[in-house]
């Protein structure tokens, strides 16, 4: 099999040989990796749920929603080149162990509060900070980890079933959360969600991959914080990995997942005034059609990870989310998420996948963590565009406008990637 890693591929999108299906599981330490990934987003959406309703409801703030989006990914944009580099150096098993028992002591620090129904406001901004530090320790280390449990030639599968495996998680968590939120109360639920991250702690307690175990440590370069810099100097040349960090950033301006934290008060428009099923259900369809979309992608190889393809899906998830900044149809909302969901894995998953692939060795875990910082970390900034914003506007029409500006922004890019093929 050729190697898709070949730095002797031509200024495009890696274009790999066709695979077996599903091939990343064909790798049995990938297949527990999977489900142990399942499981901690699964407990990291549970309390989202909790969380996110409960404030609403005591403090009933767009304001603060919107604070949620931007503290969770904050951290990601000032840190994730850095703990990039961290990663690059070592045992990424450790780095996601750290990140899981901080996950672990916010989800106590929630059930505490909540059950003395002491809770305000700073406690709230305070753990939403370290909720989102603990996100940017897991995401570099979790990338190197899977390159180094299935290599290259299996990397495209790998990512786009690591994001399925998160959304999953994602599409079990609200049902979960909803649950644990009726049958055992908030306190007692946000308990039991603490525990459900043991498993994948565990796991990273006895296998033998470091992230390194295929090629290596990088070379120990200094540590610096502004880093991002000099790691964008040296790939500027390489048009793909530009154009991909670029079309990540700007869904993540714009639009990122703001919505999810504002989901309450679609679900209140849309006449769901409990935390039942059919508050649950909105945010879970999201995952749902990602969680299709990833097995599909996966099986069926439709879309090639190509420049072109992540462009064209995230023209199409923009206009799936204009619609459902409009819709007065609870149903038709349930349908537009759905197919958003399925949009949105794939371009983000074809993006990391070509820059993962064209990254070389020694600057692959920076690289990792500069399209995290502008694929996730700038989602910080969806917060003002959809969160803050939508409280001056309303959160339909903040929807809407950020979509249409994303939108026209991926057409341009559009643009120039064909304008590169024609030179």
């Amino acid at each position: 099999m050729v190697s898709t890693n070949s730095a002797a591929r031509p200024q495009n999108s890696p274009r790999p040989e066709k695979r077996v299906s599903f091939a990343a599981l064909q790798h049995r330490d990938f297949r527990w990796f999977f489900f142990a990934t399942m499981l901690a987003m699964m407990a990291d959406n549970i309390e989202h749920v909790i969380s996110y309703w409960l404030l609403f409801q005591k403090f009933e703030s767009t304001v603060l929603a919107g604070f949620a989006v931007i503290s969770h990914w904050l951290p990601f944009l000032l840190l994730s080149v850095y703990f990039g580099a961290l990663a690059d150096r070592h045992d990424c098993r450790k780095l996601i162990q750290i990140a899981q028992v901080m996950y672990m002591a916010v989800s106590a620090a929630w059930a505490i509060l909540f059950f003395t129904d002491t809770i305000e406001v700073w406690h709230a901004c305070v753990l939403l900070v370290i909720h989102g530090v603990a996100g940017v320790f897991w995401t570099p280390a979790e990338i190197l980890l899977i390159h180094d449990i299935v290599g290259s030639d299996d990397l495209p599968s790998a990512v786009r079933l690591n994001a399925t495996s998160r959304q999953l998680g994602i599409l079990f968590g609200p049902a979960v959360g909803g649950g644990l939120m009726l049958w055992l109360g908030a306190p007692s639920g946000l308990w039991v969600n603490a525990l459900i991250y043991l498993p994948f702690t565990i796991w990273l307690a006895v296998v033998p991959y470091t992230g390194h175990t295929r090629e290596g440590a990088s070379a120990r370069r200094a540590l610096r914080w502004w880093d991002a810099v000099g790691v964008l100097q040296e790939v500027w040349q390489n048009r793909p990995i530009i154009t991909m960090i670029l079309l990540g950033g700007a869904a993540s301006f714009f639009v990122g997942n703001a919505f999810h934290a504002n989901m309450p008060e679609f679900a209140h428009d849309l006449g769901t005034e409990k935390a039942d099923i059919a508050y649950s259900a909105l945010l879970a369809a999201n995952a749902a059609g990602s969680v299709a979309g990833g097995f599909l992608l996966d099986g069926k190889e439709w879309l090639p990870p190509t420049v072109k393809s992540a462009i064209l899906c995230a023209i199409l998830w923009c206009v799936i989310m204009t619609g459902f900044a409009f819709s007065t149809s609870y149903v038709l909302s349930l349908a537009l998420l759905f197919f958003g969901g399925a949009l949105n894995l794939a371009f983000y998953s074809i993006a990391q996948t070509i820059v993962q692939l064209l990254a070389p060795v020694e600057l692959r875990g920076r690289l990792i963590g500069l399209f995290s910082m502008s694929a996730f970390g700038l989602r910080a900034f969806s917060g003002v565009t959809v969160g803050v914003v939508g409280g001056l506007i309303g959160i339909h029409w903040s929807l809407a406008v950020s979509s249409m500006v994303l939108l026209a922004v991926s057409v341009a890019l559009f643009a120039f990637a064909a304008q590169r093929r024609m030179d």
